[in-house]
């Protein structure tokens, strides 16, 4: 019974990751997200702080303030290899958010600050799904605050560095075979990075850039685990436990391109290199119990390559209008995969638009909508295996005022 219970209580805590596979969440700019999510290569104002650092020392006017967020409205979808059972989640709405502040101490020196929110979601099945031994529901959030030094070394280049404090938390939970018994992780840390950017304006027409930001290495230590179980239970499992966990949120190498094909159009190309391969192994250590439910669990995600286009076209001097598209391929590993981490190939259409009613201050609105191919999927140390599908459609609003 003791030897059943752990070796079942291993496979529940080994799908239990602080963070969702393809869980970045790349809506950092309303004007970005309308252009496919481009921003590399683009001056953008101070949402600079996250696409690229040295377009930063660029900015145009003084000082800009830019803020704004998103509603990510996400279902995901099961259905059984081997019966006719199929699941969907009933996922909350997301909400994350972008806050950019950035002015001239001179006029090739630029200091700025943002916060934004690259992380998070939250994921809910149904209590009485098939996999709810895998999991039940999470919620994942994190929160980055960077300030940011950027400098025009010349009229054609400029150069930035931003320096990342992270805040992050996780709630997890899933079912136990065990009368209606339940597991709950939950736990909060911080970590640090930096972020650095290259922009080059190659001709008039032509502007190169490369932006690097930091893989972070994420240590949970002493994150609270509650079992609740049945008390014949308690005496071989604490009821009330600590867990510690690392996780590396992968470190991200954009390079992108734009060209202005006339005055009124403006082209944006970007590759995206997601360093997914540092995610190889997810570790557990418990307090209490530790060499009995200790483990290391697979999950040889691979690095991902993200093509992405968008487009620009002012119409006038008040409306500036936007399109753009992507494609996004899985990092997770076919028969490592986890209903808390679906992550599939995804292709996604953007559109976007901005109302300028003056000098000072303009309205951006963007709208993606994202398609997740379907894809049969396996979680082999469980036995748990099934075609996964998803989709998402995420509106944008932002505001920039500037003097």
């Amino acid at each position: 019974m003791r030897k059943t219970l752990f070796s079942l209580l291993l496979l529940l805590l080994a799908s239990a990751s602080l963070m969702a596979g393809g869980y970045q969440v790349r809506l950092q700019g309303t004007r970005q997200t309308g252009m496919g999510l481009t921003g590399t290569a683009l001056k953008s104002g101070a949402s600079d702080i996250f696409y690229n650092p040295g377009s930063l020392g660029f900015l145009g006017k003084k000082f800009e303030l830019n803020l704004g967020g998103n509603a990510i409205i996400s279902k995901i979808s099961f259905r059984d290899l081997e019966s006719d059972y199929s699941a969907q989640t009933d996922n909350p709405v997301s909400p994350p958010f972008f806050f950019y502040g950035a002015g001239k101490l001179t006029d090739k020196l630029v200091m700025g600050l943002g916060v934004y929110t690259p992380y998070g979601s939250k994921t809910v099945w149904p209590d009485d799904w098939k996999g709810r031994y895998l999991i039940q529901n999470i919620g994942l959030r994190a929160y980055y605050m960077q300030p940011t030094i950027s400098y025009q070394l010349t009229d054609r280049l400029g150069l930035g560095a931003g320096f990342i404090y992270m805040y992050g938390k996780a709630d997890i939970q899933k079912a136990l075979p065990y009368n209606d018994a339940n597991v709950n992780l939950s736990g909060s840390t911080t970590a640090m990075g930096f972020n650095l950017g290259v922009f080059f304006k190659a001709s008039d027409k032509i502007n190169l850039g490369l932006n690097y930001r930091s893989k972070i290495e994420v240590s949970l230590t002493d994150g609270d685990a509650t079992f609740n179980i049945p008390t014949s239970l308690s005496a071989i499992l604490p009821q009330n436990n600590k867990f510690s966990a690392n996780l590396p949120m992968p470190a991200n190498l954009d390079f992108g391109v734009s060209f202005q094909a006339t005055d009124k159009l403006l082209l944006s190309l970007e590759l995206d290199w997601v360093m997914w391969g540092v995610y190889d192994t997810l570790t557990f250590t418990f307090a209490e119990k530790g060499e009995l439910l200790n483990s290391k669990n697979p999950r040889l995600y691979s690095d991902a390559y993200i093509p992405r286009f968008g487009l620009e076209y002012t119409a006038n001097e008040k409306l500036t209008l936007r399109a753009g598209a992507y494609y996004d391929k899985t990092p997770t590993n076919k028969d490592y995969f986890n209903p808390e981490t679906v992550s599939l190939n995804t292709m996604a259409f953007t559109l976007g638009f901005t109302y300028k009613p003056s000098d000072n201050f303009k309205v951006d609105f963007s709208f993606a909508q994202l398609f997740g191919q379907e894809m049969e999927r396996a979680y082999t140390p469980a036995h748990f295996a099934g075609k996964y599908k998803s989709s998402a459609t995420i509106p944008g609003l932002g505001i920039t005022y500037s003097f």
